[in-house]
């Protein structure tokens, strides 16, 4: 089998099950609700969408408030998280991790948020090839944006938080994947408050 890496540890642990725990809420919904209504409104005919890294479902609630008719799945590594989730039944998620997420089929849209950034940086190359593999046409990603490369100090913990260009380095890695839209989420919003996150929709095409 193969060896978790020190992220998935962290977060398929007590550290997971502690996230899980604080990050649920009427609030958070209605904050995503509103970042996916400008981050999705330039995309069409979305009838089914994969989310790596769901936790417990903040995300695909908001989702199927706005989609009510896609088909949504998700992955997720933390066991309490992923029943949590799961429960819900508003969607399909799959425990694990999501480099080891079966590719039996493809997804209209495939997405990230708040994942990427807790990703070891030498396995970024195997996530963007998981998202490209799984998206069918759009690919959203959601994460801390910082032109460069940079480790943060996350509540303490070392190694577990990195900002970067995650989409300018599936841009180029990609040559027919095209920016559609982006943006940017504040936490001083005075309506929907959303850690500062920027997203940015990306599109397949030939």
């Amino acid at each position: 089998m193969r060896e978790l890496s020190q992220q998935e540890h962290f977060w398929q642990g007590e550290f997971g099950d502690q996230y899980a725990g604080r990050n649920q809420g009427k609030p958070l919904i209605a904050a995503n609700l509103a970042l996916f209504a400008k981050a999705l409104a330039r995309t069409s005919r979305v009838a089914s969408l994969l989310e790596l890294g769901t936790n417990t479902g903040n995300n695909l609630q908001a989702l199927h408030q706005l989609l009510p008719d896609c088909a949504l799945h998700g992955v997720e590594i933390n066991a309490q998280a992923q029943a949590y989730v799961q429960a819900l039944e508003i969607a399909d998620v799959w425990h694990g991790s999501l480099f080891d997420y079966p590719q039996q089929r493809t997804f209209d849209l495939a997405f990230t948020k708040g994942v990427l950034i807790h990703l070891a940086p030498e396995l970024l190359p195997a996530a963007y090839a998981k998202l490209y593999a799984l998206s069918r046409r759009y690919i959203l990603i959601c994460e801390y944006y910082n032109p460069a490369p940079v480790e943060v100090s996350y509540r303490g913990n070392s190694g577990n938080l990195f900002k970067r260009d995650f989409a300018g380095e599936m841009l180029d890695r990609y040559s027919d994947l095209h920016l559609l839209d982006y943006g940017f989420s504040y936490h001083r919003d005075p309506l929907f408050p959303v850690d500062d996150i920027n997203w940015f929709l990306l599109e397949k095409r030939p």
